[in-house]
Order: structure tokens, then sequence, then C-alpha cells
């Protein structure tokens, strides 16, 4: 839990400004322990963040929260809940490439802004991402029987003061379809010729795999690491890939293989049972501007067959739309990203959605119109306005469905720190004697108290 990388994803220009403290250990939480450092990296986060005005018992504060995610990591470590290496480094490689997204992809930047290489930077975090998914999982396992029948959702609504009900701005609910352009015979076939060709170099001249990668590989994440994709198991990647990286032996380079990203070759460094050790090189097809003409023609035909009743919107979904979009297993209905429910506020939708279906009326459908994957691929949608509320205060007929999410998002406030007092109770705890002032730290008693710590 130290200042750093996760916080510094959305605080790009900020460093660091902890000063240097002789590191101890401040807490002890049965196995897990926490460093005076967790404590001043997390407030001098706090301080960058908020200009240097933070409350005077800011510390206090953040050595409780510290404290509940050791106590869920001890627990989590005592009932065996399990967070797979894979899974850290898929979330550790995601954030670096966030933040060498943030500085348009340049390692030299990273390394001066850090004073690390991206592996020494992956190295300092790793433990402390996976106590982050640990103690995550473990509130996910407490809180995962936590349900609120109807009648409760009542009580909780009717125990909100009127005048403290939020008031909701004009909403819609969305559906889409979204196309992804076909590539045509001609470049796949230049795309295969390449990787071959690459494979050939690596084979024949003995040019350096991890070169080859950083030049010519089309994905940017592993490419920038000479190919490599670190250690995975079984499930991380697509059948195709996986299958031809299970059959390799130690060093070996694959044939092409064709996945729905492109063309790989693939070569296998490490074997640990189970988890394999890969790097690889992805070549993709281009897509021409014939291809996007053709794919928004093809949109445009199904968005016609809808508009005349000859194609229901949710088979046109099923038949038609990518099957990797967050939509397609939800009926074509399109989720809110920071809400994780399914309406949007008119001011917050991308422009190009709000004028798709500024003159839609409810049901109907717009035109196919282009955007970009987070990957930088052209795709097409067509968008269709299923619901539009007017603005108004929040009430159960509108508003149930939110209701009951706040309703059991208040019930698991409440199991959980009912929890908490029992583990803590049952835990052996200590805190250093620096925290006696600390308002709530003698609710951190625990079986430690019993010889003299708290």
């Amino acid at each position: 839990m130290r200042l750093g990388i996760f916080a510094l994803l959305f605080l790009v220009a900020t460093q660091s400004t902890a000063q240097e403290v002789i590191d101890k250990v401040v807490a002890l939480i049965g196995s897990e322990v926490v460093l005076l450092s967790d404590v001043e990296d997390q407030y001098a986060l706090m301080s960058a963040q908020r200009g240097g005005d933070v409350p005077a018992d800011a510390r206090c504060a953040i050595l409780e929260q510290v404290m509940a995610q050791s106590l869920m990591v001890n627990q989590a470590k005592l009932d065996s809940v399990l967070v797979d290496d894979s899974e850290v480094e898929t979330q550790l490689n995601a954030r670096i490439e966030r933040i060498l997204g943030l500085m348009n992809g340049n390692m030299q930047q990273f390394e001066e802004y850090y004073g690390q290489t991206v592996a020494e930077v992956k190295d300092q975090f790793r433990q402390d991402l996976k106590s982050q998914l640990l103690a995550d999982r473990m509130r996910q396992q407490v809180v995962s029987s936590i349900s609120v029948t109807p009648s409760e959702v009542k009580d909780f609504y009717a125990l909100i003061p009127q005048d403290s009900l939020p008031y909701f701005s004009s909403e819609v609910e969305l559906g889409e379809i979204i196309y992804k352009p076909k590539v045509n015979d001609t470049e796949r076939q230049k795309a295969l010729d390449q990787i071959t060709n690459l494979r050939n170099q690596a084979l024949q001249d003995s040019v350096d795999f991890a070169i080859l990668a950083e030049v010519h590989s089309d994905d940017p994440g592993s490419g920038r690491q000479g190919g490599d994709l670190g250690w995975t198991t079984r499930g991380k990647f697509v059948p195709e890939f996986e299958a031809a990286a299970y059959n390799l032996e130690i060093n070996e380079i694959s044939e092409p293989v064709e996945s729905q990203f492109g063309f790989h070759i693939i070569q296998l460094l490490g074997r640990r049972g189970n988890t394999i050790h890969t790097r690889h090189i992805l070549i993709r097809p281009e897509i021409t501007d014939a291809d996007l003409d053709l794919a928004k023609f093809k949109l445009d035909s199904i968005r016609n067959l809808i508009e005349s009743d000859s194609l229901n919107f949710s088979r046109a979904v099923k038949l038609h739309s990518d099957e990797d979009s967050q939509s397609y297993n939800n009926d074509g209905r399109m989720q809110n990203p920071t809400t994780g429910n399914t309406f949007f506020e008119i001011g917050d939708l991308d422009p190009d959605i709000y004028f798709a279906i500024d003159t839609l009326t409810i049901g109907e459908t717009s035109g196919a119109f282009s955007f970009a994957t987070p990957a930088g691929e052209t795709q097409y949608r067509v968008i269709q306005l299923q619901s539009r509320s007017e603005p108004h205060r929040a009430n159960l007929q509108q508003d149930y469905n939110r209701i009951r999410q706040a309703a059991i998002d208040a019930k698991q406030t409440e199991f959980v720190s009912t929890w908490l007092e029992e583990r803590i109770n049952a835990t052996y705890i200590r805190v250093d004697g620096m925290f006696d002032g600390c308002p709530n730290m003698g609710n951190w008693k625990g079986r430690g108290a019993a010889d003299g710590g708290r």
C-alpha cells in the first residue's frame, strides 16, 4: 500500500511528497504487518490530491483503513481465499499500459518519472496489488449472501427524508448493435505472409525474437516488453492461442496461429505444471476503407430491417452484434461504466451517441456510425432509444432498481462493519503507542490487548 502506481494512474503529474522516515511496524493484524511508510505514503497522496488541505486526524483514518484491509487479507489467508497470479499480472499490466498511454508510450519518460524500469515498478507493487485483490475477494465473500426484499426496499426508502432524496436529471436507456468490419482476403494473406516471414527470421536468420516483437508486433503492451506475456495459467488466452501455446516445447516457436486479433507466432519460455511463460508477435490484417464502407452498409441494412419490423432488435443483436461487446449478453442493452446500471444522463453521453439519439422517439434505432474501440480499431454501431425519463426526484415507481441497490449497499456496509468487529475480537492485534491519540483506536483492541498490546 505504498504511494504509487495505482493512484498515480489518475494523478499523472504528481510525485510523492512523502518525506523520508525511518520505517517501523505500527500495527500487527494477525500475520499481516502495517508499516509506518504505508500510512505516510497514503497521507502524502491525500495531501497531493487535496492541495495540502487534509483533516487533522487524517493519519488516524488512514491507519484504520489500512488495518481493515489487512484484517480482510489475514482472514482471506485463513479461509484459503485465492487470487491467481495471472490475475495479478493482468491487472499490473493494465495499470502500466494506462500510465504508458498517458505518456504516449514513452518508456524513457516512464523510467525518469518513477526512477525505475517497468519490471522494477511491477516487482515493487505486485504484492500490494495481490493484497488489495485478496481483501476485495474476502469482502465479496462476506457479503455474497446479502439481499433485500421488496418490503425492505420500501422501508429503506421511507426512512430517507423527502428533502434528502436525490434529484435525477433526464436519463435514457440505450440498446446497441456493434458490427465489426471483416478483413478481406487480400489483407489477410498479407498479414499471414508477414508473420511467416518474421518466424523465418527468428528461426533461420537467428534474429532475436524480442527485437522482432519490439519492432513489428501489433500488440503494443507486450511488444514493448519484447513480446513477453509473463506467467499465465489456462483460461487467460483465446482458445486458438492457448491450444498452440500449451503444445509447444521450451523455446519452440509455433507456426502462425490465427485468432480474432490477427496472426501470432508464439514462443514458450518456461513451464511450471499448468502454468506457462510465453511471448508472442501479433500481426493484425489491415482493414481497408472498402471494408469499412461495406461494414457500414451491412449495419444500415440490418437497421432498416429493424425499423420495418422485419427483424426484432433483440434477435438482431444475437445474429449480428459483436459477441465480445459488453452489451451482447445483455440483450444489446448498454451498461453505464460509471454507475454499473443501464441509465445514462443525457449530459454524460458521448457526443456521437447524443447526436445519434437526439431526435429519436422511444423504440427507434439510429443509422450506423463509426467509433474507435479502446484498442484503436474502427467499428460501427446503431443505437436504439429504449427509454427516456424527465428530470425528477427519486421515487419508487421510476427508480426502484436504484433504490434497491442503495438498500443493498447500506445493508452490506452494516454487515461488513459487524463482521469486522467479530474478527477484531478474534484476531491478535497490536498497534504502536504513537497512535494512542487516535479517537477510534480503542475499537481495535483485539486479542493483543490481553498481553499489553493494542
